[in-house]
């Protein structure tokens, strides 16, 4: 049996962004404050006592103070259920959440070899002491099974695959870390209990459907699919910004070829999006854009939805 929360649903600076007053941010402020949403991340776990975290976002601290799973256990002076961080990517809104966990607890990092090269070149991160958190790399379609802290098998395959999608924006003009070459920037992930065959995908970023995507999502019980935008200029017809939804990696939601239509006749059981931006208006219950999303089948869940599988 797989348990999955969903710890936040948003994209980077979250459902209200602190600089923003777009229509979404004023609703979520201040008329539907159930629309607040952390930023995007969700746990994962076999047992329901050791959890493995997918992406750290910045808003971990409060992400699990809010999540009764993931609380230290009763009667422990220093104790985490969490046994690992998977990282998909090495954006900020992935990353920077592992510094909200440098307080001693053991717990491993596993992130494809271009991700750790990010982490090793900032040494801000070297407040995660390798004795303490080790730091594995995974590899492009590579099964591995994460292990609990005593290094006895978790019983969760994770198979890392290789999505469209584009480096860290803030490593733009720079050089690479982790060299220029190959895949390694932009993963999908298929979790599975090993026992049960029980599945999920999740996928935080995504910068276009490929026949061979849509192969592998195929009948899956559960997807995650990256929401950022509704349509690609969304941005910029806001007001918000001067990049477009592809430019910054991430397919839309709607149109010919956006994330809807594109795997709308998959045979997915759960679809829900995730890593919404706060200019997307299909974040509002009563907005058009919400209802034509619904009614394709889709999701958007709340800050601590839980699904077992």
């Amino acid at each position: 049996m797989l348990r999955v929360v969903v710890l936040g649903a948003a994209a980077g600076g979250g459902v209200p962004q602190w600089n923003c007053g777009c229509a979404v941010c004023r609703t979520a402020r201040t008329e539907q404050p159930e629309l607040q949403s952390t930023q995007a991340s969700v746990a994962v776990s076999r047992d329901g006592e050791h959890w493995f975290l997918i992406n750290a976002s910045p808003d971990l601290r409060q992400q699990l103070i809010g999540t009764p799973q993931l609380h230290p256990k009763a009667g422990e002076l220093r104790h985490s259920p969490i046994s690992g961080v998977i990282l998909t990517n090495g954006e900020i809104d992935a990353v920077a959440g592992l510094l909200s966990m440098r307080e001693g607890s053991p717990f491993s990092i596993y992130a494809h070899a271009k991700v750790l090269a990010i982490l090793k070149a900032n040494s801000i991160f070297n407040v995660l002491n390798e004795k303490n958190v080790r730091r594995e790399a995974i590899e492009v379609d590579q099964a591995f099974e994460p292990a609990l802290p005593d290094g006895s098998p978790s019983g969760i395959e994770v198979l890392p695959f290789t999505v469209p999608g584009k480096s860290a924006w803030y490593l733009e003009g720079e050089t690479h870390p982790g060299g220029d070459d190959g895949a390694g920037d932009t993963l999908g992930l298929r979790v599975s209990d090993r026992a049960t065959a029980k599945h999920f995908y999740f996928l935080a970023a995504c910068a276009g459907v490929t026949d061979e995507l849509k192969s592998r999502l195929a009948g899956a019980p559960l997807v995650f699919f990256d929401g950022t935008v509704w349509r690609d200029d969304e941005l910029i017809a806001a007001g918000l910004g001067n990049k477009t939804g592809q430019s910054m990696g991430h397919i839309a939601m709607s149109g010919e070829h956006g994330a809807i239509e594109a795997l709308a006749q998959l045979d997915i059981g759960k679809k829900m999006f995730l890593h919404i931006n706060n200019s997307n208006p299909a974040l509002l219950p009563s907005s058009p854009e919400r209802k034509m999303a619904e009614r394709a089948g889709w999701q958007i869940p709340a800050d601590g939805t839980e699904i077992v599988l």
